[in-house]
């Protein structure tokens, strides 16, 4: 048995399966992977990493198997799935994912040869655990890996309260006890008729309170400009780096943040967006362009289409290739809005019950903005060919940038 002290959950106790995952070299990569990647160039504070998250989300798990007292293997299985659901994730955490699985086919949660081999499948032998069932409950296969990896799961439990202790935005703050203790195994709740985690009768609230809470961190944290500016350029430094080196996606995939920087700093064709970041001189918003001024053609420009557009931006404002990032976010969605919650004794979506969902889409959509960023000293001729090529209103823009003006201390950064 180990007990850690924990920055959000006080004391937490490991024993069993997971405390001899802990020490295993998977895990304790985690160490060495930030949960919020280059958030921390806007919250200084936030360094915490993927291995303490990993920790919260064990406890939590045990916390919920005491509830629904769920024991013996299926508790085991659950608890190491918990220990081990962010194995996969390659440096900055999701940041690269896009990046990897256009050239590997794989996301962060296809753990199953990291799973079922070397020490880890070893380690989950020894005990008795079958590492193929862990695999699958990590991709979200089977009713109770809705635990894990679900739409109101202990994960979000543990990265949103996490994420705000660590950046000082008390946004994201919910009580995990409550929550815990109203999940609830009903059979039938799933849409093939099986068991499904729901929340229990009479705690819409507690849901919603999940849903709130993020949709409040989201534009104050993870999508704040300066975040997603070094989150661009950081994948810019990636592609790059795969594109002139030996360096393959699959040992991408398997570096820590510490190995990946130390990568593209070495590698001539990305020097210069390395140094731009270890010395926070980031690239600047051109264009800052809500959803609706975004055509829903460059909204629905896939990768290819995307660096196409980004080349015919430079070549209009004259600039290098390299001058230009086109940042396209996915169109908004909701997947916790699909949790089943009880009221009256009947199994609902939460969508169907809970009026603040549909608030909560319309906040989404008015967050959504579309982002061109250059060196501060081509945003203007990168701004005015973006608009262009793009078919922006420029004086829609403008307007644009005047409303994004900062409202509070946390927002203020350098244009």
């Amino acid at each position: 048995m180990v007990t850690v002290k924990d920055t959000v959950h006080d004391h937490i106790t490991v024993d069993g399966v997971g405390a001899a995952l802990l020490d295993t070299p998977p895990v304790q990569r985690l160490r060495h992977i930030s949960q919020l990647g280059t958030v921390q160039l806007v919250y200084p504070s936030a360094n915490h990493t993927r291995f303490e998250h990993s920790l919260g989300v064990y406890h939590l798990a045990r916390r919920a198997l005491d509830h629904l007292g769920i024991e013996g293997r299926r508790a085991d299985r659950i608890e190491a799935a918990a220990m081990l659901h962010d194995v996969g994730h390659g440096p900055f955490s999701h940041n690269l994912e896009a990046l990897t699985h256009r050239r590997t086919g794989k996301y962060h949660d296809d753990v199953r040869t990291l799973v079922t081999d070397g020490v880890v499948g070893d380690t989950l032998r020894d005990h008795d655990v079958d590492p193929s069932r862990v695999a699958s409950l990590i991709a979200g296969e089977g009713p109770y890996a809705g635990l894990i990896s679900g739409e109101l799961d202990v994960d979000r439990m543990d990265y949103l309260v996490r994420d705000a202790y660590h950046t000082g935005v008390p946004y994201g703050t919910i009580d995990t006890g409550r929550f815990v203790r109203e999940l609830a195994f009903v059979e039938g709740a799933a849409e093939d008729g099986g068991p499904a985690l729901v929340v229990d009768e009479g705690n819409v609230q507690t849901a919603e309170s999940l849903l709130l809470a993020r949709a409040l961190m989201n534009p104050v944290v993870y999508t704040h400009h300066v975040a997603r500016i070094s989150k661009a350029m950081v994948r810019r430094a990636a592609a790059d780096l795969l594109d002139t080196t030996a360096t393959t996606a699959e040992e991408l995939r398997r570096m820590d943040d510490h190995d990946f920087l130390a990568a593209i700093r070495a590698c001539p064709a990305t020097a210069d967006l390395s140094r731009r970041y270890d010395e926070r001189a980031l690239y600047k918003r051109a264009v800052w362009a809500e959803y609706d001024d975004v055509p829903q053609r460059v909204r629905d420009a896939d990768h290819a289409e995307t660096l196409s557009l980004e080349t015919e931006v430079a070549e209009m404002a004259d600039v290098d290739r390299t001058d230009v990032i086109l940042d396209i976010p996915a169109e908004p969605t909701m997947r916790e809005s699909t949790a089943r919650v009880t009221v009256n004794g009947e199994i609902r979506r939460l969508e169907r019950q809970s009026p603040l969902v549909a608030a909560l889409r319309t906040a989404q959509k008015n967050q959504w903005r579309l982002g061109v960023y250059a060196p501060s000293a081509a945003t203007d001729r990168v701004g005015r060919a973006a608009a262009e090529v793009l078919d922006l209103d420029p004086d829609a823009l403008v307007v644009e940038v005047r409303r994004a003006l900062p409202t509070t201390l946390a927002e203020f950064d350098t244009e």
